[in-house]
């Protein structure tokens, strides 16, 4: 297992996910952000059904790296609750992963 994290979060325009996209990997807290178009996401929402045209954002991150992550996302988001869900890259290729620990935050000393 890695120390490695994929985390998801929507958006709803191209514009507001390569704002926030931008922002994480010029802060660090991204070594990659994939910006996904076309999504069309169905979910409940105050109690009724809602169906959206939207953008998946997915960020390549470090698990010590997640709280600081979610809070930028929240703060950068337009929606009053934006998905922010981490999923932990459980094997990668040695030189990918390297590649994305060099892009990051530095982490804690070993």
């Amino acid at each position: 297992m890695t120390d490695k994290i994929l985390v998801l979060t929507t958006c709803a325009s191209e514009q507001e996910a390569e704002r926030i996209a931008r922002a994480l990997v010029e802060r660090r807290l991204a070594a990659c952000v994939n910006i996904l178009r076309g999504l069309r996401s169905l979910y409940r929402w105050k109690g009724a059904l809602q169906e959206d045209e939207e953008c998946l954002l997915l960020v390549k991150s470090r698990r010590d790296l997640f709280d600081r992550l979610r809070a930028e996302i929240e703060s950068l988001h337009s929606y009053e609750l934006p998905e922010v869900v981490a999923l932990a890259i459980v094997e990668g290729s040695e030189g990918y992963l390297s590649w994305l620990e060099r892009e990051l935050v530095p982490g804690p000393p070993d």
